[in-house]
C-alpha cells in the first residue's frame, strides 16, 4: 500500500508542536492557518494563477489540500503557514514544508495571492522557512518541485541559491524540476537524502 511505504520511509519531524510555530521576519509574520484564509486560498486556485501548482480547483479540491497542509502539523510536524504583512495584518500568501503522498522529498513552497508580487514577499517567506527547517529541524535538504514553465518560481529558487537536481526523483504522476535547496552549513546536503511536494 503507498501509504504505508510512504509513513515508513518519512522522517517524522514533529515534536510536542500540534500548530505551526510563528515565525516573523522584517516585514511579515508566519503563522498557523486559521478557518477565515480558505477562502484567499480559494480564490487563488481558482484562478488562472494556479496553472502551475495543479489548478484552477473547486472548493472541494481545495478544501482538502487547505485542510491537509493544517493537519500534517499534528502528524508530522511540517505543513503550511498563511503569510501576513506585518504592517497591516494582510495575508499575501501562503508558504510550506511539507511532504505529500505522492512526494519523494520535503518540499518548500510558496504561493503569492494576486496583487502581492514584486514586492520580495515570497523570498522573504521561502528564506525564512528553509532557515527554520535547517536550523530548528535540524534537515539537511529540502527540494521546491516547479513547473518547468513556471519562469517566476524558477527564478526565485535560483535566488535562494537552490540548484536544478536532474537526478533527483520526481513526485508521481508530476513531471516537474526539481530544485535542491543545501544548507549552506552542511557541504554533504547536497546528497539528495530529505523528505517532500505540494499540490
Amino acid at each position: 500500500m503507498i501509504v504505508s511505504a510512504h509513513v515508513a520511509h518519512r522522517k517524522n519531524l514533529r515534536s510536542e508542536m500540534m500548530i505551526a510555530p510563528t515565525i516573523e521576519t522584517e516585514r511579515l509574520v508566519l503563522r498557523s492557518h486559521r478557518a477565515e484564509d480558505f477562502d484567499g486560498l480559494l480564490a487563488m486556485y481558482e484562478s488562472e494563477r494556479s496553472r502551475y501548482i495543479g489548478g484552477p480547483m473547486d472548493a472541494g479540491k481545495v478544501w482538502f489540500g487547505f485542510t491537509s497542509d493544517v493537519g500534517s502539523w499534528v502528524l508530522y510536524g511540517t505543513g503550511a503557514w498563511a503569510v501576513d504583512r506585518r504592517s497591516d495584518g494582510v495575508t499575501v500568501g501562503q508558504v510550506s514544508l511539507n511532504q505529500p503522498v505522492q512526494c519523494p522529498e520535503l518540499e518548500l513552497g510558496w504561493i503569492l495571492f494576486d496583487g502581492f508580487e514584486g514586492h520580495g514577499y515570497a523570498r522573504e517567506a521561502a528564506e525564512a522557512v528553509r532557515d527554520h527547517a535547517f536550523g530548528d529541524l535540524g534537515v539537511g535538504t529540502i527540494v521546491s518541485y516547479i513547473d518547468e514553465d513556471n519562469a517566476r518560481s524558477i527564478a526565485l529558487a535560483e535566488r535562494l541559491g537552490a540548484h536544478l537536481d536532474l537526478e533527483a526523483d520526481m513526485p508521481a504522476g508530476k513531471p516537474t524540476l526539481v530544485y535542491r535547496h543545501a544548507n549552506a552549513k552542511d557541504s554533504s546536503a547536497t546528497s539528495g537524502l530529505g523528505g517532500g511536494c505540494s499540490a
